[in-house]
């Protein structure tokens, strides 16, 4: 239904300091095409594409590639979702987005805005494995029926490690967790030895945030703020 999951699209004041931040933590570029005149950069860690713009718009933002938008509109619409806007024509970078239930924009673009990066397989960052985008919601049912006619199956609810209600699909996993473990998106990193990993982050000066969930372990579990506001959950995996 929505095609390719392409970048978790994020604006940034300053790309030079989000850049610095990422390659910290192990992250590689990509190449980018010329299609966004703001600066435009894309970090990875081989599974998960970070798209930063130094451009105002509804950030973060779930961005996918789909043929034909102007026609794929349509489907979109008679799936009973209502579009928050549509820019199509001949002239015009062919894109259409709209929000979720809890307020999660979604961009729907006819081409890709970045290459693949040089990496090798398996590599993963210093937070570890990447697992899935967790969505804040006060409710978890509504997000089930909203994202499941869109090719996610939801699973059970999980009170492990937080409260949380996993979504999977072919590109990128979902989740939603409740606004008081975090009112923000999250990005979660899962690694069985994900203490050292903490401990050589802090070696690196990465700094942890205080508003790390509540029932998560310090010794194995930590969030980090990126510049431009990003937070990325590193948590422990079973082995």
């Amino acid at each position: 239904m929505l095609g390719k999951f392409h970048e978790l699209s994020v604006e940034t004041p300053d790309i030079a300091e989000s850049v610095a931040f990422y390659e910290r933590l192990g992250f590689t570029h990509c190449g980018t095409t010329d299609t966004w005149q703001h600066p435009y950069g894309v970090m990875t860690d081989g599974k998960l594409f970070l798209g930063l713009h130094q451009f105002k718009f509804p950030s973060p933002t779930l961005t996918y590639v789909h043929a034909n938008v102007a026609a794929h509109a349509h489907t979109i619409e008679k799936h009973g979702i209502d579009l928050a806007w549509k820019r199509v024509g001949d002239d015009a970078f062919n894109e259409l987005g709209f929000f979720d239930p809890s307020g999660q924009a979604v961009r729907v673009q006819e081409a890709a805005t970045h290459f693949p990066a040089e990496r090798e397989r398996g590599e993963s960052s210093l937070c570890g494995d990447f697992a899935e985008i967790s969505l804040p919601a006060g409710e978890f049912q509504p997000m089930r029926e909203f994202w499941e006619p869109l090719g996610f199956v939801a699973l059970d609810e999980s009170e492990t490690p937080y409260l949380r209600m996993s979504m999977t699909s072919d590109h990128v996993d979902l989740a939603v967790h409740r606004p008081r473990t975090l009112d923000v998106p999250m990005l979660v990193f899962a690694a069985p030895d994900m203490g050292e990993r903490i401990e050589r982050l802090r070696a690196l000066g990465c700094e942890m945030s205080s508003e790390l969930p509540r029932g998560l372990d310090p010794r194995h579990s930590a969030l980090l703020e990126a510049p431009e506001g990003t937070n990325l959950l590193l948590i422990n995996a079973v082995d």
